[in-house]
């Protein structure tokens, strides 16, 4: 019996291994049609999944209820299962190069119980290549088996954004690839279990890997140039905003706006393909610089509040700025490489006392990661305040709130430009 057949009948399981942002609502989407193994090496996490509560809040609790589950750490549990989809997350080390540490740490999980006949697909995002020269060899090695012949293998990028709630995992066309044509369509065929749209098979491993990894570099190297638009707008004295407005009224212009570009998917995955190409012995010029842009501007954006301050009269040194945000992006909790740390870095290196408030992300983690202590609430007076990430409760604010915790009229400095034509009497830009 072929596995698709298998796992429909629940006479084998699905396991995910990683139960992030993204292996989490995968296999939850699964558990309500197959039997499934969820495993993870974060105990306090899956101690909270067993609650039935998705500890990152992307979830409903409604979710949990009549799913075919077993939420475990044990290896023993996860060799029950017969296909494996690997969805951890693949970040960047301090040099800016792969890390591929957790995504070979999960392949040797795997490789350890591997069987004859199962199947390994993984969803982290990764340059063309990396299944089948950094994973594949790990899973032979360690399992004993051939790849192709004793266990198939394939690659389905995962395509959730985190705060997503229209374009979710089930209503998002899937990606699917596979070593051969028999674990394609299987593999096609297990996805679109989930997938209302159906998928897409990519016609080879490495296709599928770089079709990934494009889709965020693509949306990197836009953001770069009104990035570099928005420096150049600014010293124009031209609200970059105001100007995209007016282009915008183009049908075919591409709207994307200047900002923060952090998080673990665009902020991460141009640096994969700049590093494979280095192993190529070729130089992305375009990439590259687009990745140097955006790196730029938590630095460009402190330097700016630090000129509006001076400008003011008052030094720098001992300056009190309120910053707004600090996850990645709006109506998330994850604050994994927030680019509003570089904001709040920088001006300390210019001796400003910053305070932080953020009603999404979590203290401890926060501390943990940044070193930073988050403010329940603002305490004022400020010299200026950073409405750094667009939360929806930082929408529909009066220009009044602002400068209740301000000195004087006070300096507001608005990332996103949400409030361009609202705030008048107090000292305003954005990007």
């Amino acid at each position: 019996m072929a596995i698709y057949d298998e796992i429909l009948s629940k006479n084998a399981k699905i396991g995910v291994i990683g139960l992030g942002y993204v292996g989490l609502p995968l296999a939850m989407a699964f558990a309500h049609k197959a039997s499934v193994i969820g495993f993870d090496i974060n105990e306090d996490h899956l101690n909270v999944m067993r609650s039935g509560t998705d500890p990152c809040k992307e979830l409903d609790d409604s979710v949990f209820e009549n799913a075919d589950i077993l939420f475990t750490s044990s290896l023993d549990e996860l060799a029950k299962a017969t296909f494996y989809i690997v969805a951890v997350p693949t970040p960047i080390d301090k040099n800016n190069k792969p890390d591929l540490v957790p995504l070979l740490g999960a392949t040797k999980s795997v490789g350890k119980v591997l069987k004859k006949g199962d199947y390994v697909v993984y969803e982290s995002t990764v340059y063309p290549g990396c299944t089948e020269e950094d994973c594949v060899p790990v899973l032979e090695q360690l399992s004993g088996l051939k790849a192709g012949v004793d266990f198939k293998f394939g690659y389905s990028p995962e395509r959730i954004n985190p705060g997503e709630k229209v374009h979710t995992l089930e209503k998002t066309v899937k990606i699917v690839s596979g070593c051969d044509d028999e674990s394609l369509e299987q593999i096609a065929k297990i996805y679109e279990m989930v997938v209302q749209p159906g998928v897409h098979r990519a016609p080879s491993v490495k296709v599928a890997e770089a079709a990934k990894i494009i889709e965020n570099t693509q949306r990197d190297v836009n953001i770069a140039l009104m990035n570099e638009l928005s420096i150049l707008f600014g010293r124009m004295g031209i609200n970059t905003y105001d100007v995209l407005e007016a282009a915008g009224t183009k049908w075919n212009f591409m709207k994307f706006f200047p900002g923060l570009v952090g998080g673990h998917c665009i902020g991460v995955d141009p640096y994969y393909l700049v590093h494979k190409a280095a192993e190529l012995k070729y130089h992305t010029q375009v990439i590259s610089a687009g990745r140097f842009v955006n790196d730029s501007m938590g630095g460009y954006i402190a330097k700016n509040v630090v000129k509006k301050i001076i400008a003011s009269g008052k030094p720098a040194m001992n300056a009190r700025v309120l910053v707004m945000g600090i996850t990645f992006k709006e109506n998330v909790s994850d604050i994994r490489n927030s680019k509003v740390v570089d904001i709040i870095h920088e001006l300390q290196d210019f001796g400003v006392i910053v305070d932080v408030v953020d009603p999404f992300a979590n203290p401890e983690e926060v501390k943990k990661c940044y070193n930073l202590e988050l403010k329940s609430q603002p305490e004022g007076p400020y010299n200026a305040i950073i409405l750094a990430v667009a939360h929806n409760e930082y929408k529909g604010l009066s220009e009044e709130y602002f400068q209740q915790y301000s000195l004087g009229n006070g300096i507001f400095v608005d990332v996103k430009g949400l409030y361009r034509n609202v705030v008048k009497n107090m000292t305003y830009w954005s990007l």
